[in-house]
């Protein structure tokens, strides 16, 4: 029996490429050339029926290391908090007060992007702090 080596996250969204972006810019990810036969994503849009135009978009950690992130259109809104979300890790390895104001800068940067911050969690026991913050299409994620 083989195991599984690799994984693709899948986010239904309203306009793929419009949240693909934000993630590719949060990331570091990149967006795959255009299909064989086309100059550019635009042209391999406007080949396509209408319904179809823009309804998924893909990016891809350039070093091979993380996950695929793919976005696909959906016709229904979100409507509550997700079940599954990623933690972005920004302060890996920083202790204390560098730690929180590595993530209070990398939330001003995200916040540019059009992130939204929802509330800061102050570290305990068993929890680091992290911030809590929303993507371009209001889905949850972590900056930690």
């Amino acid at each position: 029996m083989s195991s599984i080596r690799q994984v693709q996250i899948t986010f239904d969204c309203a306009q793929p490429e419009r949240v693909g972006r934000f993630w590719c810019e949060v990331l570091g990810y990149v967006a795959p050339s255009a299909p064989e036969g086309f100059a550019t994503w635009d042209e391999f849009n406007r080949s396509l029926p209408p319904g179809e135009r823009d309804a998924w978009f893909a990016c891809s950690d350039p070093s091979g290391v993380g996950p695929r992130l793919y976005f696909q259109r959906v016709p229904e809104g979100k409507t509550v908090k997700n079940r599954v979300h990623l933690d972005v890790r920004a302060g890996t390895g920083l202790v204390g007060e560098e730690r929180l104001a590595a993530l209070e800068a990398e939330c001003a940067r995200l916040v540019a992007l059009g992130a939204v911050q929802q509330r800061v969690l102050l570290a305990d026991e068993e929890n680091e702090s992290c911030i809590v913050m929303q993507d371009v299409e209001g889905n949850e994620f972590c900056l930690d």
